[in-house]
């Protein structure tokens, strides 16, 4: 599963979504994500479904790659969705059983919860980490949040961290699988015992994890000492960001959409319940 994590990783294809602009793609993802914290009506979901098809389809990254965005947050979804199926009773009471009590609030709540989850991990894969690389994705918050230099805010440096803590990602599950796998030769074993054994044998894969962190970190400082790295003063961009008709048009469409869903979770629900209140 380390091996095969895409959290991080930049597909590199040709795509809609790959030419838009960083930072339109950047302010249509806040967007979205306030949108699905704010969607709770089943038709909405629905409508947010078709949506992220939609964007998947767009960005032309392949359903296997979003499986595999989808796969390691699989746990912690089903997770998710028993608690709130097993600990809300309040509504209906749909199952009965011994300590098990499911309600129909439960199941919604449940569905909802675990639908967030899903779709929260698709939509900040698809606009930012699979569709734009690290660079961009710098470049695109030191512009966007370029007005607070007049307040001293170091947002050059900022972006650049962030911008590495992406890179990284991916580089430090593959070295975890690599190192996992050198145990695993040596006789090390991360899937029989109980829990503290397996707890206890991961020990094995986080001390050379942190040490090959550190001496990774130290090499990236010592090359760009080396290369004279000073901070964002005075620096000029190889290729600046630009916004074309395109990009605005993508930023427009998708906002129209993200307002629909919206507005559709806040009056379809009441239409619905005044039209069988009328049946």
């Amino acid at each position: 599963m380390i091996g095969d994590m895409t959290l991080g990783r930049y597909c590199n294809t040709d795509s809609v979504l790959h030419r838009t602009d960083p930072r339109v793609k950047l302010i249509l993802y806040v967007i979205y994500l306030v949108a699905i914290f704010m969607v709770t009506d089943p038709i909405a979901l629905l409508m947010l479904l078709l949506i992220t098809i939609v964007l998947i389809f767009m960005s032309n990254t392949g359903l296997k790659m979003i499986w595999l965005t989808i796969k390691p947050v699989l746990p912690l979804a089903i997770f998710i969705v028993l608690i709130n199926l097993f600990t809300i009773r309040t509504g209906t009471k749909l199952f009965s059983w011994r300590f098990i009590t499911i309600t129909d609030e439960g199941a919604s709540r449940a569905i909802l919860m675990g639908a967030r989850l899903i779709f929260l991990i698709i939509i900040t894969s698809i606009f930012l980490t699979l569709t734009t690389t690290p660079l961009k994705i710098s470049d695109s918050l030191e512009s966007l949040f370029s007005w607070m230099k007049v307040l001293r805010v170091p947002v050059h440096e900022m972006a650049m961290m962030m911008s590495i803590a992406l890179r990284f990602i991916p580089t430090l599950s593959d070295e975890t699988r690599k190192i996992m796998n050198a145990q695993m030769s040596r006789g090390a074993d991360y899937d029989t015992g109980g829990f503290m054994k397996r707890i206890k044998g991961y020990v094995t894969v986080l001390v050379p994890l942190f040490v090959s962190s550190f001496n990774r970190a130290e090499d990236l400082a010592c090359a760009m000492d080396a290369r004279c790295y000073r901070g964002g003063v005075g620096r000029t961009k190889l290729n600046p960001l630009r916004i074309r008709k395109a990009d605005i048009a993508v930023g427009i469409v998708f906002t129209l959409l993200a307002a629909c869903l919206v507005l559709a979770d806040r009056f379809l629900g009441q239409i619905v319940v005044q039209l069988t209140s009328v049946l």
